[in-house]
């Protein structure tokens, strides 16, 4: 069999598996399962593999390239257009091997084990997130039905619980005394979670350079460096910051036809966790640089921008087109090893 490529659709148990030949042709077709798939291709000539890059794509690529095949991830939602008829495996290998052919879809890059790691401990943290806030809301909404009010902002709920809990003149029943109680240690509980895994991001950005990098940013953090550094590696893969700004979901919808050129609103095609990252650091941002220019403190031209922004569109649409300048400026900073500059000022290309 003179197969150069195979193209792989993953799932939990059985595999569909497509055998190519260089010129498309397909030459075998198999399904296996999960212990097959595991050793059919050992002691086998070098072949190009073709995924989707989903769930458990760069582990099965990680132990793919250690036998020595060369492994492309392709994007879900560029494959998606090349599947014919109906939604099957066997249709999911045809349309990953047609995408492949194509030639011009950038395939995603293979992470490491500890890239993965530090994501999936971001998501973790998320979890951990989503359930204190949700733990925070029942107790605020239960005690307002016994006319108990909490005033806004996390750190006051379990001070003005305790203070209801211990008060005898309200009309709480024990029962529900009790069970609120163990509701905040739940909370509690939930925040020491999210504090170590806090504590498990720093270490890794004591050791990495590139978090460290971004860092340098107004309105970057510990919490968006590491997930940068995590999901996205090296930069240069994108030709141009506008390309990275453009793969997190930050830049305009197009419609453009002819002559006229058509801007929306934003795409939001990328990474949903990332996105939220830089846009709540942008916020960040223009609080502190409105804070500093009611001190009469200096401001740097990035917050200068981003205030007289904001006062002529609005604060949201600023914070959208501040993330949108930071994550084009975080480009730049690792695509020339260099730390963010605020008063950066770019040059146009010289003509010879």
């Amino acid at each position: 069999m003179n197969a150069t490529t195979v193209a792989i659709d993953l799932a939990k148990d059985v595999f569909e598996l497509l055998w190519a030949d260089v010129e498309g042709r397909v030459l075998v077709r198999k399904r296996l399962r999960r212990a097959q798939l595991a050793t059919v291709f050992e002691n086998v000539p070098p072949l190009t593999i073709v995924m989707e890059a989903c769930s458990s794509a760069h582990y099965w690529g990680r132990r793919f390239e250690r036998l020595g095949h060369r492994v492309l991830l392709l994007p879900a939602q560029h494959t998606k257009p090349y599947v014919r008829g109906n939604k099957t495996d066997r249709s999911d290998a045809s349309g990953l091997l047609a995408a492949y052919r194509v030639g011009k879809i950038l395939p995603v890059p293979l992470k490491t084990v500890e890239q993965q790691g530090i994501q999936a401990l971001h998501r973790l943290r998320s979890h951990y997130q989503h359930q204190r806030t949700g733990s925070i809301n029942v107790v605020r909404a239960l005690l307002r039905e016994f006319g108990i009010t909490i005033p806004a902002g996390a750190a006051k709920v379990r001070a003005a619980t305790l203070a209801a809990l211990e008060d005898a003149d309200n009309d709480l029943p024990m029962a529900l005394r009790h069970r609120l109680g163990e509701l905040l240690d739940d909370i509690a509980e939930q925040s020491v979670d999210m504090q170590r895994i806090e504590s498990d991001l720093a270490q890794f950005n004591d050791r990495d350079l590139r978090s460290q990098r971004y860092q340098t940013a107004t309105g970057v953090g510990l919490m968006t460096a590491t997930a940068l550094s995590a999901s996205y590696g090296d930069l240069k893969r994108f030709p141009s910051g506008r390309h990275f700004a453009s793969s997190l979901g930050i830049t305009p919808k197009e419609f453009s036809s002819g002559n006229t050129r058509r801007l929306g609103k934003m795409t939001r095609r990328g990474d949903i966790y990332l996105r939220y990252l830089l846009i709540h650091g942008a916020r960040s941002l223009l609080q502190s640089a409105a804070l500093k220019r009611r001190r009469n403190q200096p401001l740097d031209r990035l917050s200068a921008w981003a205030l007289a922004l904001a006062e002529r569109t609005g604060h949201n649409k600023a914070a959208c087109a501040v993330a949108n300048k930071l994550a084009r400026r975080l480009w730049a900073a690792d695509h020339h090893r260099t730390n963010f500059d605020p008063n950066h000022v770019s040059q146009p290309p010289v003509c010879h």
